[in-house]
């Protein structure tokens, strides 16, 4: 998938059958690593929320929160998931705010079928560690600051996110093995 757009053809066009789910949780849980995996095997379309509004409005994440501040960015947020939401046979990655905002998790959870990835503050921070994008929330943070900053956020968003259909406890994804494993995990969670 490159700039929100799709990244597999979708065998159940036609069929009068439409598939949505939606993954939720925290920054760092995986839900863009699960969630291509899981849309591959399952010939759905893949969606990165945050990557669909950086291609729709030209511009990155980072770039939007500056010129409109967190409001602002919400707003058009909204808007987007609006728009992924009602497409069919697709998987779609949100952000990990996305659920907290508006009424943006009934929603979610009347357009598909929703999992959260759990994963503990420690876990999360692991995998920011290991992951390749720099995240704009944690720079300029000590190792310390960002563990306080992922546990202090987690707490305040978890109530959110425990309202999902499914809940899947992810571990440090480190490997190719570990991610193949949490797919299927998803897969048994969703009854897919």
């Amino acid at each position: 998938m490159q700039n929100g757009l799709p990244s597999t053809a979708s065998p159940n066009k036609g069929k009068g059958v439409c598939h949505r789910i939606i993954l939720i949780g925290y920054m760092g849980a995986g839900k863009t690593t699960i969630g291509k995996a899981l849309a591959a095997e399952l010939g759905l379309r893949f969606y990165d929320l945050d990557w669909y509004i950086e291609s729709r409005m030209r511009k990155t994440v980072a770039q939007l929160f500056a010129e409109m501040g967190e409001e602002g960015f919400r707003r058009i947020e909204r808007n987007m998931l609006h728009e992924v939401a009602e497409f069919e046979d697709v998987l779609i990655s949100c952000g990990g705010g996305t659920p907290c905002f508006f009424d943006n998790m009934q929603y979610i959870n009347q357009q598909g079928h929703t999992l959260y990835l759990k994963a503990s503050p420690d876990v999360l921070y692991k995998h920011l560690k290991m992951g390749k994008s720099v995240r704009p929330l944690l720079l300029n943070k000590t190792p310390y600051e960002v563990k306080a900053f992922i546990s202090e956020q987690l707490a305040a968003r978890e109530p959110f996110y425990l309202l999902a259909h499914h809940t899947l406890d992810v571990s440090l994804m480190d490997n190719f093995e570990k991610i193949k494993l949490s797919v299927t995990q998803a897969k048994e969670v969703l009854g897919v």
